[in-house]
């Protein structure tokens, strides 16, 4: 299993900051106290390594299949008013991620990019019913062969202060495949046309790029 990109530069930074910390630990505390100490800082950085994990996931799908987007926990399922960008009823699919999933964010279906944008906003909690509007995200519509229009949104929490957006305007989008990231902890929202056939539950878990969710219709 490979490293993440997105964690190269902060697995070295924290490296230096706890080698630099152990040290002034074993200098300045008693033996017993230090060795604890920095036991749980190596212990915390190894929590870090596995967090920035790249697991490969292949597979391939229909031009109808909807693919988890992430690792995590169906949160919402319902239907909805879609404001930004598809200003329709649509089905609101939410998936949480706690700090022990995955946290790569995945093309949901196949397509054509059409929309992208960041927003800027708060930090609630990810599973607030609010957060989809008013908390930092990036929304993206992939539009099928078939001329369905997807959005799907990464959304940050009160721990995720940074969300990485690949995606442009005009990219092709093949579901499963990598289009974002998400650092520690948050939801991911995809709104699906009315009349899509949800293939999930409420507490379901799942599993990013390697999980059918729903297919159009």
């Amino acid at each position: 299993m490979s490293l993440h990109r997105e964690g190269k530069s902060i697995l070295i930074w924290f490296f230096v900051g706890f080698l630099i910390l152990s040290y002034f630990i074993f200098k300045f505390l008693p033996i017993a106290v230090a060795a604890f100490l920095a036991l749980a800082l190596w212990v915390l950085y190894g929590f870090i390594i596995w967090f920035f994990r790249n697991p490969v996931r292949e597979a391939s799908w229909s031009p109808n299949d909807v693919i988890a987007p992430v690792d995590g926990k169906v949160v919402v399922i319902e239907e909805v008013e879609e404001k930004e960008f598809l200003k329709s009823r649509c089905i609101q699919v939410s998936i949480f991620m706690s700090p022990l999933n995955v946290h790569i964010t995945r093309y949901p279906v196949s397509g054509k990019v059409i929309y992208t944008k960041y927003h800027p906003g708060k930090y609630l909690v990810a599973f607030h019913p609010k957060s989809s509007e008013l908390n930092e995200r990036t929304t993206v519509v992939a539009e099928t062969e078939s001329k369905h229009q997807v959005l799907f949104r990464q959304i940050a929490g009160a721990v995720a202060r940074r969300i990485v957006l690949y995606a442009k305007d005009g990219d092709s989008a093949q579901a499963g495949k990598e289009y974002g990231f998400i650092k520690f902890g948050s939801r991911l929202d995809v709104f699906l046309p009315l009349g899509t056939e949800i293939l999930v539950n409420l507490g379901d878990k799942t599993k990013g790029g390697i999980q059918k969710i729903a297919e159009l219709k």
